[in-house]
C-alpha cells in the first residue's frame, strides 16, 4: 500500500480494496492455468457482473494485509462467483468480505458464451470450500 491509496480520512480508499480484489483474482487465475494468455487463445474471459463488498474495518498506511479469494459457485455453463477476504494479521481483524459474480464472454464480441472446458476446471469450487459453503447454508442466521 502507498500513500496515494489513502483517502481524506487517512485510511485506505474503498476503491483500492476493489483493485486489490481484482489483482488477487488475476493471481489466482494465473495459478490455476486460466490467465490472460489462455483467455486470448480461447477467445473467452470472465467479465464482472455484480460486486458486493462489505467493509468491516479500515486499513491504514503501513498495515500488513493478507488477501484471499476462492471460487464459491460455478454453474459449469456461464457464471461463477468468487469470494474475497482481507485480513490484518497484527490483530486478526477481517477488513473486508466480498463477492463478485462473473459471466463468461467471448472476448472478440463481448457477448456471453458458454465456459470452455478449461474454465470449468480452473474456476471449479474446491471440495473443502464446498463443505464450508454447505455448512453455511444449513447454519441458522441470528
Amino acid at each position: 500500500m502507498k500513500e496515494g491509496d489513502l483517502d481524506r480520512l487517512d485510511h485506505v480508499n474503498n476503491a483500492v480494496y476493489l483493485a486489490w480484489c481484482e489483482e488477487v483474482a488475476w493471481h489466482h487465475a494465473e495459478a490455476v492455468g486460466a490467465g490472460w494468455e489462455v483467455w486470448e487463445e480461447l477467445d473467452r474471459g470472465m467479465a464482472v457482473q455484480t460486486v458486493r463488498l462489505e467493509y468491516q474495518v479500515a486499513a491504514y498506511l503501513g498495515d500488513e494485509l493478507l488477501l484471499g479469494n476462492w471460487i464459491a459457485r460455478n454453474d459449469g455453463r456461464l457464471r461463477a462467483t468468487r469470494r474475497f477476504q482481507i485480513v490484518r494479521p497484527s490483530d486478526q481483524r477481517t477488513l473486508l468480505r466480498g463477492e463478485v459474480d462473473y459471466v463468461c464472454i467471448e472476448l472478440s464480441t463481448g457477448r456471453p458464451r458458454r465456459f470452455p472446458p478449461a474454465f470449468k476446471e480452473a474456476y471449479s469450487v474446491l471440495p473443502q470450500v464446498q463443505a464450508v459453503l454447505d455448512e453455511e447454508a444449513t447454519t441458522p442466521v441470528d
